[in-house]
């Protein structure tokens, strides 16, 4: 397993260490999984952003399903 060093505001180190607390978890366990929970979407909003830069430079297009499908076949 990685280990890296994360900034964060004071306030929302603050929130974190009372969390970790409240129910007997460590930071490090509360990081990981906001990571773990949030990463796909982030994965997700940037593919999103590449796909629409291709597309307004048109080295892409956009397809019909139809137009999607029978190109599978081949």
């Amino acid at each position: 397993m990685k280990q890296t060093a994360v900034r964060i505001p004071d306030d929302m180190h603050d929130r974190l260490q009372k969390l970790a607390q409240k129910t007997g978890r460590t930071a490090t366990f509360y990081i990981r999984e906001a990571i773990e929970t949030h990463i796909e979407d982030l994965e997700d909003a940037y593919l999103a952003e590449k796909a629409l830069q291709k597309l307004s430079k048109g080295k892409d297009q956009i397809l019909s399903s139809k137009d999607f499908w029978s190109q599978m076949d081949d």
